[in-house]
């Protein structure tokens, strides 16, 4: 018998820490544990899915790469609720703006999040289910972000199941809605969150543009995106 919880995740119980930063890039996970967390473990590294947990400014914290998309969110966000005892969970990730006063590398908290998943219908729902963040933690986060003098947006974001969609229209529509980003984790994370009574939020920084001239590389979102680390951190 194996063990540990899961056969996603090599860490024992109490390895990981009750707040957990999960971005959906191992090697951005890598970077978040050398660069900000004391005396960093690494608690897996299944399918080069890599988790640490370590010490910032004397409190537990871990941080696990979640994958790219709902499916692959959904599994560790789960089992990172309910198998590893996790309180709270705080995605940091990229997304593409909407919106013309919301520009790359400013950050945007997914206060909710539009979805055109069908992953929420695995609840067996009698009706239409609007995934939010746990106000709470978005509280902290604005206030650490006011703390840093960062500007951001708050509002719904839309996690897709589709990075190419054939449709030409998509984002146009969903802008008209007032939608601010396009990122592919949160919808999953904040239900996975609801239906375990735990707490999660969706921290993005935007790092291309739907409508407008504005990109970045792979490796600066790998590596450079340190706001939206130190808020989490500090939330």
């Amino acid at each position: 018998m194996s063990s540990t919880p899961t056969p996603h995740n090599a860490a024992k119980l109490g390895d990981i820490a009750k707040k957990v930063l999960m971005p959906g890039d191992p090697l951005r996970a890598k970077f978040i544990a050398d660069t900000y967390l004391e005396n960093p473990v690494c608690f897996t590294t299944v399918r080069n899915v890599l988790g640490y947990t370590g010490k910032y400014k004397g409190k537990d914290v871990s941080v696990m790469a979640s994958g790219m998309g709902m499916p692959s969110m959904g599994i560790y966000a789960y089992e990172l609720f309910n198998f590893y005892d996790v309180d709270e969970i705080i995605r940091i990730g990229s997304a593409g703006s909407l919106r013309d006063d919301v520009h790359v590398r400013e950050i945007v908290f997914a206060m909710g999040a539009d979805t055109d998943s069908n992953y929420i219908s695995s609840y067996c729902l009698p009706g239409t289910y609007a995934p939010t963040c746990d106000y709470s933690l978005l509280a902290r986060a604005t206030k650490a972000a006011d703390n840093l003098k960062v500007k951001y947006t708050v509002g719904n974001v839309l996690s897709t199941d589709v990075f190419y969609s054939a449709n030409k229209n998509k984002a146009t529509a969903w802008r008209d809605m007032g939608t601010i980003a396009v990122e592919m984790e949160c919808a999953a994370l904040y239900a996975v969150a609801s239906y375990a009574r735990k707490k999660a939020l969706g921290i993005l920084t935007i790092s291309d543009h739907f409508f407008l001239d504005e990109n970045t590389t792979a490796e600066e979102r790998q590596n450079t995106f340190n706001t939206m680390m130190e808020i989490a951190l500090e939330a």
